[in-house]
């Protein structure tokens, strides 16, 4: 007998779901050891400010969360049209579990250097790092009605395992502007941010910060995906205590922005965008602006977004960030006439610190950060 795709897919998550559930009973989760808080403005780990005691230049680094822009973690094109376009250059195909599998190999050495962060999404970014044309790709977890993929399940699962056996914080984006149109409706929507957040509370998961999605100001499809409703899912994730935990939620703005009052209001933490954002002062200024907004309170202000780099001048985005106390986040493309070793967001990616640029962050991230075991 062969089974059609689609009752293939429905039998895989049927059993993915028999780890986690029993004749309608729970399965008490594996014992984690990363828990992720928020205490004032300051990020913990396992009770404790991140960083505990550091100071760089006279900056305060306690508490701060160093990131990196490394959604393509899981991965892949669903569209037999495009997917040719990011072959490995050895074996001249796509392997998506090769990805997530070289991508989590790569994670002891980025916290050797005190990367304690990173951005992750389930409609991953733009494989071109920027895109302005027509996106054929289909890279998503969620399914058309805002059930889950298995495959794209088992990637994330081995992704976040290993981040809380390292103690590293996952800031997993749900949803991302060149990807959203594949949901059907907004119910939709809404079934997928149900399915995802109580999927990850059943698996036990406390090192998991939420984005609902990335750059809500961009072209998204669902109005509740927009600026003047994102905070209604923020809200909503905020109202699900699950085994006693629930998630600490926020939602990011394109470069240069700053978050508005009613995300403000509702958020946990703050992200904010430093791409196009060439003067540094400027970045300082975001920061302040943002503590201006009508509703802010003592909370993490965090770029987990900026494609600019100078760490060999006195003043970059990512000095400037820290001098402002907001964590700093790298983004890091492959632009035009690069190869494989450049850029962590254009597939197939080498997944280690493996061109000039890279090296650069990871080096100044030490030095900033002093490192971690």
């Amino acid at each position: 007998m062969i089974l059609s795709r689609s009752l293939l897919l429905t039998l895989l998550t049927g059993f993915l779901f028999f780890h986690s559930t029993v004749y309608g009973q729970k399965i008490k989760p594996p014992r984690r050891k990363t828990t992720v808080s928020i205490v004032g403005d300051q990020f913990y780990i396992n009770g404790k400010p991140t960083f505990q005691g550091r100071s760089w230049n006279g900056y305060r680094i306690e508490g701060l969360l160093p990131n990196a822009r490394l959604v393509q973690g899981i991965f892949d094109d669903q569209n037999t049209e495009s997917r040719s376009r990011w072959a490995y250059p050895d074996t001249k195909t796509w392997d998506a579990n090769r990805n997530t599998d070289e991508f989590i190999a790569a994670r002891p050495i980025w916290k050797a250097h005190g990367l304690l962060a990173f951005t992750l999404n389930l409609q991953g970014g733009s494989p071109e790092g920027y895109s302005v044309e027509h996106q054929p790709w289909i890279n998503s977890m969620f399914n058309p009605d805002g059930s889950w993929d298995p495959r794209y399940y088992n990637r994330l699962k081995k992704v976040l395992d290993k981040a809380d056996e390292l103690g590293m914080v996952v800031i997993v984006g749900l949803f991302y502007f060149g990807q959203d149109q594949y949901l059907k409706n907004e119910a939709a929507v809404i079934r997928s941010v149900d399915n995802i957040i109580e999927t990850l509370a059943d698996l036990g998961y406390r090192n998991v910060l939420i984005e609902i999605n990335n750059e809500c100001d961009i072209r998204y499809d669902h109005d509740i995906l927009k600026p003047e409703r994102v905070h209604e899912l923020i809200q909503r994730v905020k109202a699900k205590k699950i085994r006693g935990h629930r998630f600490l939620v926020s939602t990011s703005y394109s470069g240069g922005k700053i978050p508005r009052e009613n995300v403000v209001r509702e958020a946990d933490f703050l992200l904010l965008h430093g791409n196009g954002v060439k003067d540094p002062a400027r970045i300082a200024e975001m920061v302040q602006q943002t503590r201006a907004v009508a509703g802010y309170r003592p909370m993490p202000i965090v770029f987990n977004e900026d494609d600019h780099f100078d760490f060999d001048k006195p003043a970059n985005n990512f000095q400037t960030a820290t001098s402002a106390y907001a964590s700093w986040g790298l983004f890091d493309y492959r632009m035009k006439d690069e190869g494989f070793n450049d850029g962590y967001q254009s597939p197939p990616i080498n997944w280690q610190i493996s061109s000039p640029r890279k090296k650069a962050f990871f080096d100044y991230l030490k030095e900033i950060t002093g490192g971690l075991p």
